[in-house]
């Protein structure tokens, strides 16, 4: 199964959690869909990033995907010659929900090809063309958008022995490498990547995640001055991948989510976010998920 669907099937369960409130969310999500087709940023213009999330929101949400104007918003960034490479794999991800045999292939071949050109002289993936080390993010992005596109990612077996060197000296994982400390959402990355790159997973990962568990969220890292809830999801997803059982923080954690939530539908990233949008909301539904089972 693939990453973006592993996913998909636990924020799924989010709505055992939220009950009568999880029409308001799917509101709050279908009021982000802009007439281009196209969810829309902070800003309120539609961007593919928070397409991603508005889609994938949805199905969690067990709502109609709005694939005729999305499949229009789509085709207008061809095969992602102009894009970044967080954009071409977000192109990646929202043809893969829509309706089959949808993308060109012609497409989708172009797409490979991209995300092979971001491949690093370490055998990992950067966002930047030509760069040397890996990153764990761009890493997840890539294999997500391999799986996306119907395609084995190149070389696994290097592309895991990458991942290595972004191991930082507390024994977790980092963006970047020679790092003292990790940050949580690279740990958590680097975990699910190992699993699906079928590398063995140091199981005291799990308690390194564990202590960045703190006030009810999790912490980006040791030194964060609040949790956030992308740490928070993405901790809950990589920690259940380890089979750690999750009562210990379940509680806290659902008071803390809850104190993210308003009654608009949305959620927001942080205690000092003052802006919704389908991102954080998608991320609300994945740890309301994680914390339902």
């Amino acid at each position: 199964m693939s990453v973006r669907l592993e996913m998909l099937q636990v924020a799924r369960l989010a709505p055992k959690l939220l009950g009568e409130s999880t029409a308001l969310v799917a509101d709050f999500v279908k009021r982000h869909l802009n007439p281009d087709g196209g969810f829309a940023d902070r800003a309120g213009s539609s961007d593919l990033y928070y397409t991603v999330f508005g889609l994938q929101a949805l199905v969690a949400l067990r709502e109609e995907l709005p694939a005729e104007a999305v499949v229009s918003y789509l085709r207008q960034f061809g095969d992602g010659e102009a894009l970044d490479f967080v954009h071409i794999t977000c192109l990646a991800r929202c043809w893969a929900l829509m309706p089959p045999g949808t993308m060109e292939e012609s497409v989708r071949a172009a797409l490979v090809a991209r995300l092979a050109a971001h491949r690093t002289s370490d055998n990992g993936y950067h966002a930047s063309l030509g760069a040397a080390r890996a990153n764990v993010y761009h890493g997840f992005l890539a294999l997500a958008a391999y799986q996306d596109l119907h395609e084995p990612v190149p070389g696994p077996e290097a592309f895991a022995a990458s991942l290595q060197a972004l191991q930082s000296a507390d024994g977790a994982y980092a963006n970047e490498p020679d790092r003292p400390r990790g940050s949580t959402p690279a740990t958590a990355a680097a975990i699910v990547l190992m699993r699906h790159l079928d590398v063995p997973v140091d199981p005291r990962l799990a308690g390194w995640l564990f202590d960045r568990c703190r006030e009810g969220g999790f912490f980006a890292t040791p030194d964060a001055p609040i949790p956030d809830l992308l740490s928070t999801a993405t901790a809950l997803h990589a920690l259940s991948s380890l089979h750690a059982p999750l009562d210990r923080v379940r509680e806290a954690c659902l008071d803390f989510i809850d104190s993210l939530w308003t009654s608009e539908g949305g959620f927001y990233g942080n205690w000092a976010d003052d802006t919704l949008d389908c991102e954080y909301t998608y991320y609300g539904l994945l740890a309301l998920g994680h914390l339902a089972t």
